[in-house]
C-alpha cells in the first residue's frame, strides 16, 4: 500500500492512499476537519456508521474510539485535505472568544456536505502543497482559525465541542467496554477513555469480567463475527475489519478454533 502525505504544518496535511484499502481503528488527541477530493470512506463507531465520498466535509472530535475504512474509487486514489484543531490552538481561540452556547459537549460526527464557506477555505490550501518553500506558520494560523470561524457560523452548537478541554472522567467500565469492544485500541487508551490508570484499568476489568481484557475481547468479537455470519448472511470479507481484527487468515483460524468450523463454512451451513 502506497501512502502519501505532504504537510504544510504537522497541522495541515494533504494524504493519499493508492491501495485497494486501509483500515485503522483510532482515537484522535486532536479534532479533525476533513474535506474529500476523491475516493470514500466509512466510519464505524458504537452506535453509528458513517459514509463519506468525493466532496464531503467531516469534524471527528477528539478522543472519539472509531474503525476508519479508506477507499480508492473510480480509479482514483483516497485523497483527503486533513487539519487538526488542536487543544492547544482551540485555547488560545477561545481566550478571545466567548462560546456561544454553554451547553454539555456532543460528542458526534458533525457532517458538513459541500458546504461552499468550508470547501472554499480548504480548497484555497492546495495550491501551497506545491510550494517547496515552507509555509509560514503565521498563514496556518490564520487558515485554522477561519476554518474554526465558519464551523462557528454554520453549526453554533460545535462551541461545546470544541471549547471542552476537560480530559475523561471515570465511566462505568462494563458499559463501555459493551459499547467498543470492536476496536483495537491500546488498554492505555481504554484506561485513559474511561478515566483509569493501565493498573486501575486492569484491576477493574478482572474485577468486573473475571477475565483479562485480551481474551475477553477475543471472545466478544468472534461472537459478534457470528452474528453476522448467521443473521445478516455477510460474508468473512465483509465483517473482519469490521468487527476488529486486522488479518483474515487470522481472523478464520481463531473463529474455526473456537466454533469448530471456518467462517466460511458456517456462513453455508446458515442458508
Amino acid at each position: 500500500m502506497e501512502h502519501i502525505s505532504k504537510y504544510l504544518t504537522k497541522d495541515i496535511k494533504l494524504s493519499s492512499y493508492e491501495d485497494k484499502l486501509f483500515k485503522s481503528d483510532l482515537m484522535f488527541d486532536d479534532h479533525m476537519l476533513v474535506w474529500f477530493i476523491s475516493g470514500e470512506t466509512k466510519i464505524i463507531q458504537a452506535e453509528s456508521t458513517f459514509s463519506f465520498k468525493t466532496g464531503d466535509i467531516f469534524l471527528i472530535p477528539r478522543n472519539e474510539l472509531a474503525t476508519i475504512i479508506n477507499y480508492p474509487k473510480n480509479g482514483l486514489p483516497h485523497k483527503t485535505v486533513v487539519m487538526h484543531l488542536s487543544t492547544e490552538r482551540l485555547k488560545k481561540f477561545y481566550e478571545k472568544t466567548e462560546p456561544k452556547k454553554k451547553t454539555p459537549p456532543l460528542q458526534k460526527i458533525y457532517r458538513f456536505s459541500n458546504h461552499p464557506l468550508l470547501e472554499s477555505c480548504l480548497a484555497s490550501l492546495i495550491p501551497y502543497f506545491d510550494v517547496k518553500s515552507e509555509f509560514p506558520e503565521s498563514l496556518a494560523n490564520l487558515k485554522i482559525e477561519e476554518a474554526i470561524n465558519i464551523l462557528r457560523l454554520i453549526e453554533p452548537s460545535v462551541d461545546s465541542v470544541l471549547a471542552n478541554f476537560d480530559v475523561p472522567g471515570k465511566i462505568d467500565l462494563i458499559d463501555f467496554m459493551q459499547r467498543n469492544f470492536m476496536f483495537n485500541m491500546s488498554l492505555e487508551k481504554l484506561g485513559y477513555l474511561t478515566g483509569r490508570s493501565l493498573s486501575t484499568f486492569n484491576r477493574d476489568f478482572k474485577k468486573l469480567f473475571h477475565t483479562t481484557p485480551q481474551k475477553w475481547l477475543t471472545d466478544k468479537r468472534l461472537e459478534l463475527a457470528y452474528y453476522h455470519l448467521v443473521e445478516k448472511k455477510k460474508k468473512p470479507t465483509e465483517i473482519y475489519l469490521e468487527v476488529g481484527f486486522e488479518d483474515l487468515s487470522h481472523f478464520s483460524f481463531i473463529f474455526k478454533k473456537k466454533y469448530g468450523v471456518s467462517p466460511n463454512q458456517l456462513l453455508i451451513k446458515s442458508y
